[in-house]
């Protein structure tokens, strides 16, 4: 199938790459509209992909090269253990192939890789669609309407599109919260028992909780990122009826203190002053929430991304699955003779692919942070057992080939 018009609505890293895959499907014209008037790549902090996630992706023309990517090779899981030094007591180390990446620096790469044919339009505020009578018709901000053969939602966990596609689904909150930070790597130089294995990330385990610290390339240098996955702070301070964060830079002095304390007594002394390094203006923390669709597809409107599921980050899937999302569309339009065709080729490739992570996120969460285990009582055996049977038969965690 050759011509036609595309709107893709979000202009984030699903975005880019579902506009630049409907250009080299062939499209006549994709406009991107994104409601944000300022620099996406001031957004965001760190993230994974697999290692075979990669490869396939940068083989299917979805993931540019050249975007700065920091090696991973393993992940340890350590306690705290007052005889075992300021780091921690190991208890388990697994293989990570993974790449870490700062998210500015991989939409800035996906935005420059995006062809000129594309109309990137900043600023834009989509109300809301319709896609029945063969056509998607977008209406915009400032009441105008705007007609194309396609449009993409690719805007986010408070989709707009979605509303259109799955009426009345949202995002569940799953009972506790995640906070996040990076810092200059350079400033764990001058602390006692210094990190020194920049290849493997590290995971903090706690009662009720867990936290995943890796370094990742940042525009002016190696930095550290830092999840943390624990129950709400006790104050309400934080809304749970729909999804909604504290901004880097927003935390209040309570929820400040939250943390602090929250670090003083329940992580290995190294690590709970490594991460009280961290600047405020580079912490913040949202509650987790996670969404799945019956169908990613509906009229002329198609889901991408976070707009067709929410994942919980534990997977360390999301970035891959957009990336993946965009590849199996380009490949749906190959295929496929007419737009009804395209769209229910798509909705075969990924609706049950987007399930399957949600369920498995769902089963990581309960084990490290709903039920977390005794861990300091766990042979490595018995972490790696435990492991496996939250994975419930997965190969693993980072995405599914999409081969398979």
């Amino acid at each position: 199938m050759r011509g036609g018009t595309v709107a893709v609505v979000g202009g984030s890293i699903a975005g880019c790459a579902f506009a630049s895959a409907a250009v080299r499907a062939g499209a006549d014209g994709v406009v991107v509209l994104e409601r944000t008037r300022g620099r996406l790549a001031d957004r965001g902090v760190g993230l994974c992909v697999h290692d075979e996630r990669a490869a396939e992706l940068a083989a299917a023309g979805a993931l540019p090269g050249g975007i700065p990517a920091h090696r991973l090779l393993r992940r340890r899981w350590v306690v705290r253990d007052g005889g075992a030094g300021p780091g921690g007591r190991m208890i388990w180390e697994q293989p990570f192939p993974f790449h870490s990446y700062h998210w500015g620096l991989l939409w800035r790469g996906l935005r420059e890789a995006t062809p000129e044919e594309v109309v990137y339009r900043q600023g834009v505020a989509v109300a809301g669609v319709a896609g029945d009578g063969g056509a998607a018709e977008v209406r915009l901000g400032d009441g105008s309407v705007e007609r194309y053969d396609l449009a993409v939602g690719a805007d986010g966990y408070r989709s707009v599109v979605r509303e259109a596609v799955a009426p009345g689904a949202r995002p569940h909150y799953a009972g506790y919260v995640c906070w996040r930070g990076n810092l200059d790597a350079a400033l764990l130089e001058g602390l006692e028992g210094a990190e020194s294995f920049p290849e493997a990330v590290t995971t903090v385990c706690f009662p009720g909780g867990s936290c995943v610290i890796y370094r990742i390339p940042g525009p002016d240098g190696p930095r550290v990122n830092w999840v943390l996955y624990a129950p709400p702070p006790p104050d309400g301070r934080l809304r749970f009826d729909d999804p909604t964060s504290f901004p880097p830079g927003a935390l209040t002095p309570e929820l400040l203190d939250h943390l602090r304390a929250l670090l003083e007594r329940e992580f290995p002394p190294y690590w709970g002053r490594a991460l009280g390094l961290t600047a405020p203006a580079d912490t913040f923390v949202q509650p987790i929430y996670d969404l799945e669709t019956a169908s990613t597809t509906a009229g002329r409107l198609l889901l991408a991304g976070d707009a067709a599921t929410v994942v919980r980050p534990h997977n360390t899937s999301g970035a891959a699955k957009a990336l993946q999302d965009a590849t199996a569309f380009g490949a749906a339009w190959a295929g496929a003779g007419t737009w009804e065709e395209l769209l229910r080729d798509y909705q075969a490739a990924r609706g049950a692919a987007g399930r399957e992570l949600v369920a498995l996120a769902r089963r990581l969460g309960r084990a490290q942070v709903e039920r977390t285990p005794e861990w300091g009582r766990m042979s490595g055996a018995e972490a790696e057992a435990w492991w496996q049977g939250q994975l419930g038969g997965a190969a693993g965690i980072g995405g599914q080939s999409m081969a398979s």
